[in-house]
């Protein structure tokens, strides 16, 4: 066998860390615990796990693609790299002064989440480029060198260079690093002007800035993977997959680590994409629930929803606003702290709170016996018979439900007067309002009806609650497809390489320029296409072209779609057209009278997707084989209920199941409620419908 047949996906998670192996078509997962000292030893850990499954030795394995949430960890923690900025003069406390827009518009007392690099830790020289490009004041070689002796003194291990309007002229943060590199050649340099060359020079600072803090982390962390996996006889090329839902060379991640802080979400999108095209399905929503997060996607016509700006550390209860801001390509969800690992609460209002703090893999919710004392919502699920005691993560890790009712009982239950039972109610239903109102929110916000959606459920503990989500929301159909438990990381192996390269270039329609618009966008062609073929040398390339519009005037723009032959030969009536048609589709009427403008130009170069078998859809055969029953507490009831058993395993093409029910493998446990009914398609996804619907 061909050993690039042979591949790998590894997903790091808050909690576990998800390993897959795709040999011929045929899929192996584990999970392991994440090893927060070491990530790699987990991954080699799970990675003999599954070689012992599919009878192959690691040597053979042709590829490896991998997922962290290292980066995003290590923004969230303050525990990346000790890193100074360099900036233009005068301009010294942008990432500090942020923006005006308050997420808490009426709180007195509201605080703002601190700066990355506190003020001592940020430079200015004296120079000057207007917002055409233009030099207004020369860089001064002597006024450099006065920095780089402060930051040798200081001992920076990392440093950022962000300039007013670089973006347009990177001569000034190029002459900064290369004086850097000849004075300090062991200090990891960052320039906005390659890392997000864009306007707005708070989101462009703070993307840098998080770029440099992270890099001396990723950059040993890396270099230990490929180091212990070499150990391990493998000898294959590492790929990294980034936020925007490709994959990235390993010396590309270890250069543009930012591009990581959403990688396992993405997977996820990935993955959702993936199960919609077999079903053919228009419209879903990608609902992915791990140990510590849970993340919602909308995906039309089988593509994930991008963005071009996102946040990371949100610090006043994942609002929008308190984080943050990432100016990078990213596939566009909604993040709140909702995990099997998040830690339930009492306020001082009497209000039962779930997340964003996370019992984590270390000690983990009170269930796993690891000295956690505090509830989490695995606790409430296994109090709520949703959950098996002896055969938790395939019976690898023994769960003690007398520790989740002590936990339950101690910091729920007694301040508000409830059982064990009544408690790990409340926080179910807490945590699942959450999640609905999270989609609702995010489906208002891009103009969506969700009872039109499809669900595709994944990650450990999504099929748990993903019934009780479709319930809440008028959602009819519910896909959890075969390796839901590990989704991310199987995303990984279905997603191509790509890379997108932007630049802001200010244009209105009343000056439109076709021949600088073809040059600009064949520039920005050309870098996309030489980052993707440092990971694919032989297969063809796309190119997608995208430019973000507004009308004058406007704080924020839109992406606008054009087609090869639109970006290739420009005409004023075209980019038009198409602007005037997704602003009304978005905002229901154009806006008569006004001037349009283009602020930012993108394109995203791929290799083609991986080709997809559609599914032949089947009608309901006989039922499946029951392998007991249990009591499950069905929140729509408000009652415990005898349900059915049903090996996963065990279900083939037609297999139907009645609910109330538990659809159990070694990843996951799928909650069919009574509401609902279950079938197995011929893929062996779980198919879950309204009862008398299939």
């Amino acid at each position: 066998m061909n050993s690039t047949s042979i591949r790998l996906g590894v997903d790091i998670g808050g909690t576990f860390t998800d390993v897959v192996l795709e040999k011929a078509g045929e899929v192996f997962s584990t999970k392991v615990l994440t090893t927060y000292a070491a990530p790699e030893n987990a991954i080699i850990d799970g990675m003999h796990q599954v070689c012992v499954k599919a009878g192959v030795a690691p040597s053979e394995i042709g590829q490896i693609i991998h997922g962290t949430t290292l980066a995003t960890n290590a923004l969230i923690e303050r525990r990346g790299a000790k890193t100074a900025l360099i900036t233009t003069q005068g301009f010294r406390d942008v990432i500090e002064m942020r923006s005006e827009s308050r997420f808490e518009q009426y709180d007195l007392n509201l605080n703002l989440p601190d700066p990355l690099l506190a003020r001592q830790m940020r430079f200015t020289v004296a120079e000057r480029v207007d917002a055409k490009g233009d030099i207004l004041i020369d860089l001064q070689r002597s006024d450099v060198e006065d920095v780089v002796e402060q930051i040798a003194e200081a001992g920076f291990e990392s440093v950022a260079i962000g300039l007013i309007h670089s973006y347009l002229n990177p001569k000034h943060e190029q002459m900064i690093r290369e004086i850097l590199l000849e004075k300090l050649p062991d200090v990891s340099v960052s320039i906005s002007s390659e890392v997000s060359p864009q306007m707005r020079e708070y989101e462009r600072f703070n993307t840098v800035v998080a770029n440099a803090y992270i890099k001396p982390l990723m950059a040993s962390y890396l270099g230990r993977l490929e180091a212990r996996l070499g150990d391990e006889g493998i000898a294959c090329r590492i790929f990294l997959m980034h936020s925007g839902g490709g994959i990235i060379s390993i010396q590309n991640a270890a250069d543009f680590p930012v591009r990581l802080v959403e990688s396992g979400p993405a997977g996820g999108a990935v993955f959702a994409a993936h199960i919609a095209a077999q079903y053919e399905l228009e419209k879903v929503l990608s609902f992915d629930m791990g140990g510590t997060t849970a993340k919602i996607c909308l995906i039309k016509n089988q593509t994930p929803k991008t963005s071009r700006v996102f946040e990371v550390a949100r610090t006043y209860r994942f609002k929008k606003g308190s984080g943050m801001p990432i100016s990078i390509p990213v596939i566009d969800m909604v993040e709140i702290g909702a995990g099997g690992g998040s830690i339930a609460h009492v306020d001082a209002m009497q209000q039962i709170r779930v997340g964003p703090e996370s019992a984590g893999s270390e000690p983990g919710p009170a269930c796993y016996g690891r000295d956690g004392t505090r509830p989490a919502v695995t606790d409430a699920d296994l109090v709520l018979g949703k959950l098996d005691p002896d055969n938790f993560a395939g019976g690898s890790i023994k769960l003690f439900p007398e520790h989740s009712e002590n936990a339950l009982t101690g910091h729920v239950g007694e301040r508000l007067d409830m059982d064990a039972v009544e408690a790990a109610f409340g926080v179910a239903e807490v945590v699942d309002e959450n999640m609905a109102n999270a989609a609702r929110v995010h489906a208002v916000e891009n103009g969506e009806d969700l009872s039109d959606y499809t669900m595709i459920a994944f990650g450990g503990a999504a099929p748990l609650h993903a019934g009780r989500l479709c319930e809440k929301l008028g959602v009819d159909r519910l896909l959890v497809p075969p390796g839901a438990g590990v989704g991310s990381a199987i995303g990984f192996l279905r997603a191509p390489f790509s890379f997108e390269a932007n630049r802001s270039v200010y244009m209105k329609l009343s000056d439109f320029d076709g021949p600088m618009i073809k040059k600009l966008l064949k520039d920005l062609q050309s870098e996309a296409t030489g980052f993707v073929r440092t990971c694919d040398a032989e297969s063809p390339i796309m190119s997608e072209f995208k430019v973000y519009m507004r009308y004058t005037g406007q704080g924020w723009e839109i992406p606008i779609d054009l087609t090869v032959a639109q970006a290739m030969n420009p005409d004023k009536d075209v980019f038009e057209a198409r602007f005037i048609e997704d602003y009304t589709k978005l905002f229901g009427r154009p806006v008569d009278g006004m001037d349009i403008e283009i602020t930012v130009w993108s394109v995203n170069a791929t290799t083609p997707k991986e080709e997809v078998t559609l599914v032949s859809q089947i009608g309901a055969g006989s039922a499946a084989v029951q392998d007991g029953t249990r009591d499950v507490f069905d929140a729509a009831e408000g009652s415990f209920c005898k349900a059915s058993i049903v090996l996963r395993d065990q279900l083939g093409a037609g297999h139907r199941v009645q609910g109330p029910a538990l659809i159990t493998e070694a990843e996951t446990t799928i909650i069919v409620p009574s509401s609902r009914d279950a079938m197995c398609q011929a893929d062996g996804c779980v198919d879950i419908m309204l009862k008398g619907s299939n």
